[in-house]
């Protein structure tokens, strides 16, 4: 039930960012109800960066207990305050998460002069603790297990990148991420290579690869998992708020099938506007609730396994009869374009991916569009380089090489750092072509997708560095 006060008035979009207790108009108060109940409406996630660089120190043990303490301490109401706003407002919030500093940077100090082999033990330790403070504060996921290596590599970032499919094995919270690319400084082919050989061993726990993404131009405000942290330049503690609306998107295209693609547009960012005003209320009051700065509004629309809730829905509610036809990176480029004026237009704090998240296993429209065969990998990159995300919950053959993998990271790195945009992946070797992988939950089900037979591996492993492109230099 709503509790916002409202009047017969209409607001300006200057509102929201002046106080938690925005009015909202009659009208706006039933559409809203209306897209929760019926087109599946949602806080998809209200996540707590933490700073962690106080928690420095060349001990492992100190640092592990310093995390955990940090962790605890800061984020032990999040639950509780974010059950109590979902409550309040009758807004579903499904994930409550944390980002912490990117862990690489403690272990620097750590892993001086130890082996490999207790480099890695280091950062399994930490990844524990992380993990234990989670479960201890009752959230669903933490992120932070992650380093920036996209010019290069320090002692920690090598023993971290190292450690993560232990790391991932041994938590059931913890989210890695591993940013290898930039457009200021091109791809790190050698952290390339060294992500492929991760994903392959991770793979040996398919779930594993569900919770690790590998980067281009990875954001520091990033709410959503995997490829959440709390980047440098980002306040002691902060919220930052995924919001989620696929299905409400999706009705008010179908509501106005007949316009030109121009008026549709104008729809999608009116009711992109709305969805933000309510995210935007969500975060300020659980940042004034927690005594920590709102961050951002992530815009990005996050779909999940229930029918129609889906961004591939969306696009065929267009005109498209399948998801991956001719046309759908168009009709791609339309929605995102739209989403984010709207988003744009109602909050003046946007920020993280904020586009159209297309994950083939959580997004049940997009896996039907994949066994249908309209939709196959080289689709789904052309897809991405007018979207925000990338290639996100992608199965591909259990005997899929790590130089194939390296290969499949490095292209969508490429559009990532040419177009001066985020791209990831988050690529799952599992099963065979043919199959249908199930993973449960949020993270659905997939289809196995075929990769093609041709070889990449002796362009892969001549390392080195792809340098940045000349769009890089903007000073």
């Amino acid at each position: 039930m709503f509790e916002l006060r409202y009047s017969t008035r209409t607001y300006s979009n200057t509102c929201i960012g002046c106080d938690p207790a925005v009015l909202f108009s009659t009208e706006e108060i039933l559409e809203t109800i209306r897209m929760i109940a019926v087109e599946h409406l949602d806080i998809r996630t209200v996540t707590l960066g933490i700073n962690l660089q106080g928690c420095a120190s060349d001990d492992v043990d100190v640092v592990s207990q310093r995390i955990h303490d940090k962790i605890v301490t800061t984020s032990e109401r999040l639950v509780q305050e974010a059950d109590s706003v979902e409550s309040k407002y009758g807004l579903p919030i499904v994930n409550k998460r944390v980002a912490v500093t990117p862990i690489a940077t403690l272990l620097d100090a750590v892993v001086a002069g130890m082996s490999e082999e207790d480099a890695i033990c280091a950062g399994v330790k930490i990844a524990k603790s992380m993990d234990s403070a989670a479960k201890f504060v009752g959230i669903d996921f933490i992120g932070g297990y992650s380093a920036l290596v996209h010019k290069g590599f320090t002692r920690g970032s090598t023993a971290l990148i190292n450690s993560i499919p232990k790391a991932l094995t041994e938590t059931e919270t913890v989210c890695s991420s591993v940013n290898v690319a930039s457009t200021k400084s091109g791809i790190n082919m050698d952290a390339v290579i060294e992500m492929g050989k991760v994903i392959k061993i991770a793979s040996k726990k398919p779930i594993n690869c569900a919770k690790l993404v590998t980067f281009a131009n990875a954001p520091p405000d990033n709410p959503f998992m995997a490829g959440a942290f709390h980047g440098s330049g980002e306040p002691e503690a902060v919220i930052n708020v995924g919001i989620s609306g696929p299905g409400a998107i999706r009705a008010v295209v179908e509501q106005v099938e007949n316009v030109d693609l121009g008026t549709l547009a104008e729809n999608i960012k009116r009711t992109s506007f709305k969805i933000a005003r309510v995210g935007e209320l969500v975060g300020r009051e659980m940042a004034s609730r927690l005594g920590v700065e709102f961050g951002i509004i992530d815009l990005s629309l996050a779909p999940s396994p229930t029918r129609g809730d889906s961004v591939a829905n969306i696009l065929e509610a267009m005109g498209l009869e399948r998801c991956g036809t001719h046309g759908s990176t168009a009709a791609l480029a339309l929605l995102t374009d739209a989403v984010k004026k709207g988003g744009a237009m109602a909050s003046s704090y946007v920020g993280g991916l904020s586009g159209a998240f297309i994950p083939v296993s959580e997004d049940a429209g997009m896996a039907e569009a994949v066994e249908k065969g309209a939709i196959n990998l080289e689709k789904l990159e052309a897809m991405t380089s007018v979207c925000s995300v990338g290639l996100d919950m992608i199965v591909v053959p259990k005997d899929t090489t790590a130089e194939t993998i390296s290969a499949i990271i490095a292209d969508e790195c490429a559009i990532g750092v040419v177009n001066n945009k985020t791209t990831g992946v988050r690529i799952i070797p599992t099963g065979k072509e043919g199959d249908c992988v199930e993973f449960g939950g949020l993270l659905g089900r997939s289809p196995v997708l075929s990769i093609g037979k041709f070889c990449s591996a002796n362009f892969v492993r001549r390392g080195g560095r792809i340098p940045a492109p000349i769009q890089s230099l903007t000073n």
